[in-house]
């Protein structure tokens, strides 16, 4: 028996003729994710840094999402091998990995993505769903084709080496967070103040100019669309439990008489 793995959010974004939209999952929740998948949004972001994922939630997630044409991405908690590796095998053919701020990170993990003798990958396919368990002809041999390497740049330094990062063979992507980096400039939680968004906007320009993809994190559709406007390929602009959370306040505040509620950010 053979079988074909799905194309990567690599090969998607080439093949875009607009910006692609994605949603958070952040609540590790298989039925959650399946409900995201079947929105008719491009792409899903399956969260490991900030949710409470472990790798048996990961693979029911991915496995509940097979089924729907949307392409789920994986963040990774942070920038190790090993995990790497495990999520790898797990099926996910689409990684993002955040805080990345130098060229040298940036080419240790394309290597964390590659089997020998292009990188450090461990070899397990016979044993993994990434190749079906060997049911994928030639994995080893064509891994490359069936994995995309995104890389996310949410510090100062970051975006001082952004068009560095860009041009790393093997990155296929790069993913600006306002977030984290409005708190590098001591500015947290101001994601649109405008030295912010003047950082991103140099991030966004200098990788451009290396031809590779760049995404950002924008919640409130104005800044959303001003970054779209601005060049990005791709952007994350919801989140399930935000979504649900601000659904649930409003539902309060109708029924319950919430308006002396605080306000909430959108981000």
């Amino acid at each position: 028996m053979s079988l074909r793995l799905s194309p990567t959010f690599r090969d998607r974004l080439a093949g875009a003729s607009r910006p692609l939209a994605g949603i958070w999952v952040c609540s590790a929740s298989p039925l959650v994710a399946e409900i995201c998948a079947g929105s008719g949004m491009d792409w899903t972001l399956i969260d490991m840094e900030h949710s409470p994922n472990s790798l048996e939630s990961v693979l029911v997630q991915l496995q509940a999402v097979a089924a729907y044409p949307i392409a789920p991405v994986v963040r990774v908690p942070f920038a190790d091998t090993v995990t790497i590796k495990q999520v790898l095998d797990l099926g996910a053919q689409n990684l993002l990995v955040p805080m990345v701020s130098s060229a040298d990170q940036a080419r240790q993990l394309v290597e964390a993505v590659r089997y020998p003798p292009r990188g450090r990958r461990g070899v397990g396919s016979a044993l993994a769903r990434s190749a079906r368990w060997n049911r994928v002809d030639d994995y080893l041999q064509d891994a490359d084709a069936h994995v995309s390497l995104f890389v996310q740049v949410e510090t100062l330094a970051g975006v001082e080496a952004a068009g560095e990062i860009a041009a790393v063979d093997g990155v296929d992507g790069v993913f600006v967070g306002p977030s984290d980096l409005a708190a590098s400039m001591g500015l947290l939680g101001q994601q649109t103040h405008p030295d912010v968004v003047a950082a991103v906007h140099r991030a966004f320009d200098a990788v451009r100019t290396t031809g590779t993809p760049v995404g950002v994190n924008a919640f409130d559709p104005g800044a959303a669309q001003a970054y779209v406007d601005a060049g990005a390929s791709f952007l994350l602009v919801g989140a399930d439990v935000a979504i649900l959370a601000r659904a649930s306040e409003a539902l309060a505040a109708r029924w319950v008489g919430g308006a002396d509620a605080p306000e909430r950010a959108s981000y």
